[in-house]
């Protein structure tokens, strides 16, 4: 039964995998393709396109993840492999929440209205700015997760197939001990940009309020694109707020299941949560931008077309 609901599993986080690399795919060679067109690219273009990278590393480095812990199990265990697993996996973990909290940031400086000098100072300077602050997160991104990776015995999971056979040692106990301690660091970490993004969201939603109140004042009937790209924001903050709190609970589940006895169900059911994440929200940020939504629906027309064309060819020789 277990092995069936293992491959189950594996099956379906096979297909989230797919279908997010296929969205955050798009978003990125839509904005590449007309970056090479103007020979320059906008701010949040810039941004979603680093998101859509970040995010494209994730879901491989999840799915190589679960690929090794069902199919390789023996090779799951060595120390070498899990070193560079858990790095590139914290890594573009970090990357993604960052860059997401960007967006964030970035939505909240163009689109709130207030008229503190620091906030003014910051919303005439976010577009000159914004790729420093990008490459930054790199920075900060790999400063803080290399010494963590290196600090990890790499016995543990090597300790934790023989705690099946055998009891515990004493050498096993330190390096559980340790490998917890790293695990709740890098986790926390994640808890900064989290808390940065959820600010964003309160202040959007006091600006937003604040502009309601002034239009009610104004009592004009006209349509209103200031509050539309409230809204809009909203949704993608929102949205990023909700999968990350649902990731970062299966991404807990994931890291603490070592320390217990037959962890592999555990771990692809949290991979296959934490799937989510940067697979859905590719489509939610697709459905909210105006360019790649209009890029989508050309692509969904023009795939139709075809489509039609083909079964028109197929009738006509019948």
């Amino acid at each position: 039964m277990t092995d069936k609901v293992q491959t189950t599993l594996f099956f379906l986080a096979i297909g989230e995998f797919s279908v997010g690399i296929l969205g955050n795919a798009f978003i990125g060679l839509v904005n590449c393709t007309d970056w090479v067109k103007k020979r320059k690219i906008a701010s949040i273009d810039l941004i979603l396109t680093s998101l859509a990278i970040s995010r494209i590393c994730l879901l491989c480095i999840i799915l190589l993840d679960c690929f090794m812990l069902v199919l390789y199990p023996d090779v799951y265990a060595t120390g070498k492999q899990m070193r560079i697993t858990d790095f590139f996996w914290t890594l573009t973990n970090h990357l993604s929440i960052w860059f997401a909290t960007c967006l964030s940031i970035y939505y909240f400086f163009k689109i709130a209205n207030f008229f503190h000098p620091l906030f003014l100072w910051m919303k005439w300077r976010i577009d000159r700015v914004i790729s420093w602050i990008l490459l930054g997160c790199v920075v900060l991104s790999v400063f803080i997760n290399l010494p963590a990776t290196e600090n990890m015995n790499a016995d543990f999971r090597r300790c934790v197939k023989a705690k099946r056979k055998t009891n515990l040692t004493w050498s096993c106990r330190v390096n559980k001990a340790q490998h917890a301690s790293t695990k709740l660091f890098l986790n926390l970490v994640t808890l900064l940009p989290f808390s940065v993004c959820l600010m964003s969201f309160f202040l959007l939603i006091l600006s937003l309020w604040r502009h309601i109140r002034r239009m009610q004042l104004g009592a004009t009937g006209c349509r209103d694109p200031s509050r539309e790209a409230h809204v809009r924001a909203l949704k993608a903050v929102i949205s990023f707020l909700l999968l990350f709190i649902a990731y970062y609970l299966s991404f807990l589940i994931a890291t603490s299941s070592y320390f217990i006895p037959e962890t592999e169900l555990a771990v692809i059911f949290g991979e296959f949560i934490a799937l989510i994440y940067p697979s859905s929200h590719s489509f939610i940020l697709i459905l909210g931008n105006n360019k790649l939504r209009r890029a989508s629906l050309k692509v969904l027309w023009t795939v139709m077309s075809i489509l039609k064309e083909r079964k028109f060819q197929q009738h006509k020789q019948i």
